[in-house]
């Protein structure tokens, strides 16, 4: 059947995109409900909605060679300039060390839900090495793992569906958890005493509170672009090189020569270093999160352009299945991890929101509950989490075979 829009209308295809994204956005910041479903979700589905419509095709020039080809790699240095991991070990304290024993959690809980439901989803391996990555860092490494793996696009949408319901399910948990009496009971909790015993009031929505306006000038949009093109450029440049040079044929290899041969792999380490051993001009590129977050956007618009409706129903409630045992065993790790040492349950609540949700969900959570003591460190092991994200889910996907 054919589309209102044509697959070759390259203009009309791109100010629905653009147009979507920029919605989706506003919504976002807008309205509570929006900010609790997410700017991905929702841009995913605005995307669903039109393909299945038959507005937009389900495949397109613009979607694999704008959005796929350079938005996607473009917007992982941006999003990486914050990791700086000197400021990251200094500043985080017991919330780094229970974001990494969940991290671990997250891992053993891929490899334990893959082996469990690997005969009933097709290309699950693939989602194994996605959701480790997305349930380390975030949406980033979400992304990269995607392209790494080339994971098909319906399977992409229906765990973005999964995903998204998970961690609403899962942050409301972590709330009760937060107002439960056998968790105050045995855990210390610092701040929710301290929080109690003062004044507070509401806050914005999530999304408007940390997207705030902030000062950016024209050198600041050209740093940016520049940086990450070049980043971009130099990661390619050496993965395909490592790539031609890594010999195939057994596990081992294969897994290295996946991992070094990654564009991503190299993306990230060039922006982790940069962003670690240049911290006043990586501080001084305003508008990169910004920018980074856009293009991110866009790549959730167009996997929600392929999707089918019904093999969403169909996969979709299996995939949820698979992200709750991470989810469970994640949470398992920290809150047993978190017990043994003595951590707060704060601390706690928010490095496995960290791991799960990314650094602005663990740091929206920590302003909700005026916790606001842990609002850096929270942004900080989040962004720690884009760092290792993909390394983790690069190894998980090559030791499944994805």
């Amino acid at each position: 059947m054919g589309t209102l829009v044509s697959a070759d209308n390259t203009w009309v295809l791109m100010a629905i995109m653009f147009g979507a994204v920029a919605l989706t956005i506003f919504l976002e910041q807008k309205y509570a409900w929006a900010s609790k479903i997410s700017g991905a979700i929702i841009a995913l589905i605005i995307a669903l909605l039109l393909t299945n419509l038959h507005v937009i095709p389900a495949s397109a020039p613009v979607y694999d060679d704008v959005v796929w080809g350079y938005a996607v790699p473009m917007a992982i240095p941006l999003l990486l300039l914050q990791s700086d991991l000197k400021k990251i070990r200094h500043e985080t304290g017991p919330m780094l060390v229970i974001f990494l024993i969940g991290a671990l959690g997250t891992v053993v809980g891929a490899l334990l839900g893959y082996f469990l439901l690997k005969d009933l989803v097709k290309g699950l391996a693939g989602v194994a090495a996605m959701m480790t990555g997305s349930y380390t860092g975030g949406g980033v490494n979400f992304t990269a793992l995607a392209d790494a793996f080339h994971v098909d696009d319906t399977l992409i949408s229906a765990a973005t569906v999964a995903d998204n319901l998970n961690m609403a399910i899962y942050f409301m948990v972590l709330l009760g958890f937060a107002g439960n009496a056998w968790f105050r009971r045995h855990y210390r909790h610092p701040h929710i005493d301290a929080f109690e015993a003062g004044e507070h009031s509401d806050t914005e929505t999530h999304a408007k509170e940390y997207w705030k306006r902030k000062d950016i000038s024209l050198k600041d949009i050209a740093y940016c672009f520049a940086y990450s093109v070049i980043v971009v450029a130099i990661a390619k440049a050496i993965g395909g090189a490592l790539s031609s040079v890594i010999p195939t044929g057994n596990w081992f290899l294969n897994m290295l020569n996946t991992f070094f041969g990654s564009q991503y792999v190299w993306i990230t380490t060039i922006a982790m270093l940069f962003a670690t051993f240049c911290p006043k001009q990586a501080e001084s590129m305003h508008g990169a999160q910004e920018i980074g977050t856009w293009l991110i956007y866009l790549f959730y618009f167009v996997i929600g352009v392929p999707a089918s409706i019904s093999l969403i129903i169909r996969n979709a409630p299996l995939l949820l299945v698979f992200c709750l045992i991470m989810v469970v065993v994640n949470m398992l790790f920290c809150f047993i991890g978190g017990k043994l040492l003595n951590y707060p349950l704060e601390d706690i609540i928010i490095a496995s929101n960290a791991n799960i949700g990314g650094p602005t969900t663990a740091a929206g959570m920590a302003i909700s509950q005026g916790w606001y003591r842990l609002v850096g460190p929270a942004m900080l092991i989040g962004t720690f989490g884009y760092v290792i994200g993909t390394y983790l889910g690069i190894i998980v996907g090559s030791l499944l075979g994805a």
